[in-house]
């Protein structure tokens, strides 16, 4: 089987296409060099290798919210259109699509964990937009869609520079006293750990269908920014604010990822504070 990884050099791409490698997938690692999701034609190119049984992972995003909001026709261009085009493209080669979504296709409003048969119901453009590539993904072929929550990897979100623990190290490190949200709370997640799980689906030959592949457990922004401090050894603590005193979109409240599917098939999600101590290893920011 040949995995092809659309935006392998990302933060969530890079560990799917190490991962699969390791475990001796011929993996195909393509970059924005390579192809443009908005572009069928230069899918169709990248994707020429591709035959019957493969899979095609598209892990391109327009995942900055607040652009999302500003920039609505081209977050609809990458999130929308370029989701079906990957998945057109994958379907014609008698491929498996899997595309990459997020908790932010839920408004919060549960107050319980997510799981993969509740309804999405969006607050904002990114949410609507990622929700939308869902159902288009859905309409084209046997597919899986993965949805992940809070992300952090060792390769670093690169249209967001960096991610929210490198962050709050070097603000923390440096003395500050980061002022941090405690009233958003969502699902931190390792892409290390969310890849290998996803890694797994394909090993186990998962039934198709949406899969949520976040770290186990809640935490706050501020909650989250903590742990951080305490496994590195720093004194310092983040000052808890308020997500309506900042300035900025809505958000969902609480967008806490669980499964009701993983279980079925002998996989289960490690806590996200094991997920954030391996990464901390990882990155040099305390001793194995």
């Amino acid at each position: 089987m040949k995995l092809a990884v659309i935006g392998a050099n990302g933060q969530f791409g890079s560990d799917i296409a190490r991962i699969a490698r390791e475990r001796r997938f011929e993996v195909i690692g393509l970059t924005h060099q390579d192809c443009d999701v908005r572009d069928r034609a230069s899918l169709d190119r990248a994707l020429s290798a591709i035959g019957a049984g493969d899979v095609v992972v598209n892990t391109a995003a327009m995942h900055k919210t607040d652009e999302c909001q500003l920039r609505p026709a081209a977050a609809v261009e990458v999130n929308v259109h370029g989701a079906y085009h990957a998945a057109l493209a994958a379907a014609a080669r008698g491929a498996t699509p899997v595309y990459i979504s997020t908790d932010y296709v839920f408004d919060g409003s549960k107050r319980a964990p997510y799981l993969e048969s509740d309804a999405p119901l969006p607050l904002q453009v990114y949410g609507s937009s990622k929700a939308a590539g869902e159902a288009l993904v859905r309409l084209v072929a046997s597919h899986y869609i993965v949805r992940v929550s809070s992300l952090f990897g060792v390769a670093g979100s690169s249209g967001k520079g960096g991610n929210f623990v490198e962050t709050m190290l070097a603000r923390g490190g440096g003395g500050e006293k980061p002022r941090v949200v405690d009233d958003i709370v969502s699902s931190p997640t390792s892409t290390a750990d969310a890849a290998a799980l996803f890694v797994d689906l394909l090993e186990r030959k998962a039934p198709f269908g949406t899969y949520h592949l976040a770290n186990e457990g809640a935490a706050s922004w501020r909650e989250f920014a903590d742990e951080i401090f305490a496994q590195c050894g720093l004194r310092v603590r983040a000052e808890p604010i308020k997500s309506k005193d900042m300035i900025g979109l809505r958000r969902p409240a609480y967008s806490v990822l669980a499964s009701e599917k993983l279980a079925e098939l002998g996989l289960s999600a490690r806590p996200w504070r094991d997920g954030l101590r391996d990464y901390l290893k990882a990155k040099g920011h305390i001793k194995g």
